[in-house]
């Protein structure tokens, strides 16, 4: 996105909390309402004074600015159009009004301009609002922020001006201007613009926070880890706005059709005006027939019916964190029987946590002794194993003493010396200390029967051995992520299926978070190489299902490729993964899930709606046309109306009530 457009939204917050601020385009903003307007008003001169029978040169002039101020627009339209070698439908209502006025019914045609006119109108308005809808996400992002420099200077930059690894000062009620982590401070912060998390979110050092979102009561100082351009905001806009640029297989179908049904409409109308003619029908009632079959017989609600339910969609689901790539997309999840998931980092959290502490009989030790020794030797490791233990000893607040002597064998563990005594956390194969001791040997069998139980149930199991005998071991396991479960179940209650677990992760690790999310033991498929996961999706699709794969790594992108449809988790994913799937739940939030999938499924009822509203008025207004004497006037507004209602009605889905349905009750929205 350009760093300009950045550049151009709101400034920073005031210093109390305030709603989030919303663009609303104002109705005269737009050129074809005033059009609309100018035509109505000229109209509603000119209809008393006919009326009242005083000279045509008083009313005549008034029809004819009428004509011109709201028939121009569509008409240089359809002529662009006719030029393009397409037949548009303005052009076709131009020509039905012309030729009403030809055949002396100036009036009836006038009319028909200003319904048409307004009709245009309010489609422009509906779709300026769902573009407001997108955009006002930017005026959440402060056109300016407070930059720290090395040396404690600050000095006030625009947030287009920021760099990654800069750092800025969140005061007290402003709002973040970019996305970064916290370097210092605390704080309580707004996500609900991002996240849709209902309560404010503490932060402090080491948590991420997102540019637009609210500050609370605390100072913050946020070091830069994205430029503005790839903030969470710029990619929700700039990826809603390139979704509402492509079409649905709907609509590329209806507009297929449209062109040979304009086609043959234009051949039925002749038919229309030229059959009762040399039948001996009057001349202007035959062609007062055939003017009002063209127009209620026009297309215009059909090819509106399609694309503001998936638009209006997708702008709904971006503001609330979802990222939706194209229409065609938010059509195709809408028709996902099957949903695969993957495990580390979808279903779970992506990090290791300590969930056993048990200290050997006879070690003397408590589980929080066990767990202080283990942690003070694992200290000065960076492996994502020893950060787990050392946090679950600061979620004890336990006092760890320094580790001297340290020395980490890849694949084995670690050893150190604290307090004088020599720890070593490693591998429950790890070979022994050199002692031959009875009580030793015993306590290593103990040990190791201990975490082959702790393995058993899906854990990776560490012993941690004092002076070369086994004390205790420890179990660690990534955990589920704590809106799994109720995400399996909606997701089974949406297509009828439960859910199948697609991982590389051992078989015990996948079967303990099956049992605990609720997936059936044989939907679960563990081992997996990337290629074994492609090979699983294309199997679910040859038996006739549409897949949807649901990932965040590198190993998934392939699979996400393969799938009928993909989702990448977007704050923990890969850049490839990301790339390659066809949304992005950007706020990483997993209910996220089966409530875009219930969303699209909305935008199909409404898609399927609308093609019966428009058939049906297009069937009742041909018939009493082509059976009886159907009102110009009267064909006209049934015509423009059935496109207004169509137009408003796609539009449902961009309230907020629309994802609030979606997500469930008691979701976060």
């Amino acid at each position: 996105m350009p760093a300009d457009l950045l550049r151009r939204t709101g400034g920073t917050a005031p210093a109390v909390p305030v709603a989030p601020p919303r663009r609303r385009t104002r109705v005269f903003a737009l050129i074809e309402a005033r059009w609309a307007a100018a035509a109505l008003a000229l109209f509603l001169l000119a209809l008393p004074l006919q009326l009242a029978g005083v000279s045509a040169w008083s009313w005549g002039p008034l029809y004819a600015l009428t004509y011109l101020t709201g028939g121009w627009e569509p008409a240089r339209e359809g002529l662009r159009a006719l030029g393009a070698r397409t037949l548009d439908v303005d052009l076709l209502m131009i020509v039905a009004a012309l030729g009403a006025a030809a055949i002396g019914q100036v009036r009836d045609g006038a009319l028909l301009v200003v319904i048409f006119a307004t009709s245009g109108a309010l489609e422009a308005l509906a779709t300026a609002r769902t573009q407001d809808a997108v955009h006002s996400l930017l005026d959440l992002a402060p056109a300016t922020a407070t930059r720290v420099s090395a040396d404690g200077r600050e000095e006030t930059v625009p947030t287009a001006d920021l760099a990654v690894g800069d750092t800025v000062l969140i005061r007290p009620g402003e709002r973040v201007g970019a996305d970064g982590r916290v370097v210092a401070g605390a704080s309580e912060v707004d996500q609900a613009t991002i996240t849709g998390e209902p309560l404010p979110v503490a932060k402090g050092i080491g948590d991420e926070v997102f540019a637009g979102t609210l500050n609370g009561t605390g100072a913050l100082r946020v070091r830069v880890e994205r430029d503005a351009s790839d903030s969470v905001i710029a990619r929700i806009v700039a990826m809603v706005a390139e979704a509402s640029e492509t079409k649905a297989p709907t609509h590329l179908f209806i507009e297929k059709v449209e062109q040979r049904y304009s086609l043959g409409m234009v051949a039925a109308t002749l038919a229309v005006f030229a059959v009762p003619t040399a039948l001996g029908a009057d001349l202007a009632d035959s062609l007062t027939r055939a003017m009002t079959f063209m127009i209620v017989a026009s297309p215009c609600a059909v090819v509106l019916a399609t694309m503001p339910p998936l638009l209006s969609a997708i702008a709904t689901a971006g503001r609330h964190g979802v990222l939706v790539k194209s229409a065609a997309v938010m059509e195709r999840l809408g028709q996902v029987d099957t949903v695969a998931l993957d495990k580390t980092g979808t279903l779970t959290e992506g990090t290791p946590r300590v969930t056993v502490v048990r200290p050997l009989d006879g070690s003397g030790l408590t589980d929080d002794d066990l767990l202080t020794l283990a942690a003070a030797a694992e200290h000065p490791s960076e492996h994502p194993l020893a950060r787990a233990v050392v946090d679950a000893a600061r979620a004890r607040r336990l006092h760890l003493s320094a580790a001297e002597e340290f020395t980490s064998v890849p694949g084995v563990g670690v050893t150190a010396t604290v307090d004088g005594r020599t720890i070593a956390v490693g591998a429950p194969a790890r070979p022994p200390d050199g002692t031959n001791d009875d009580a030793a040997a015993l306590a290593g069998e103990l040990a190791g029967e201990l975490a082959a139980d702790v393995e058993d149930t899906g854990h990776t199991a560490v012993v941690v051995r004092r002076d070369g005998v086994p004390v205790g071991v420890l179990g660690l396991a990534d955990r589920p992520r704590p809106e799994a479960a109720a995400t399996v179940a909606a997701l089974a209650a949406l297509t009828g299926r439960t859910p199948i677990l697609l991982t590389g992760d051992n078989s015990r690790a996948a079967a303990r978070l099956a049992a605990e999310t609720g997936i059936a033991a044989d939907d679960v498929h563990a081992g997996l190489l990337p290629e074994d996961k492609v090979r699983a999706v294309r199997r679910l699709a040859a038996d006739g299902r549409t897949v949807l794969l649901v990932g965040d790594g590198v190993n998934d992108a392939p699979a996400l490729a393969a799938a009928h449809s993909g989702i990448a988790m977007g704050r923990v994913g890969s850049d490839l993964a990301l790339e390659t799937a066809d949304a992005v739940v950007v706020r990483d939030e997993l209910t996220a899930v089966p409530a875009v999938l219930a969303l699209s499924r909305a935008a199909h009822r409404l898609v399927v709606q609308n093609l019966v509203i428009a058939g049906t008025f297009i069937c009742a207004l041909v018939a009493w046309d082509l059976t009886g004497e159907l009102p110009l006037p009267l064909g006209v507004l049934g015509h423009e109306g059935s496109t207004v209602l169509v137009g408003l009605n796609g539009l449902r889905l961009l309230r907020d009530a629309a994802w609030h349905r979606a997500a469930g009750p008691g979701e976060p929205s």
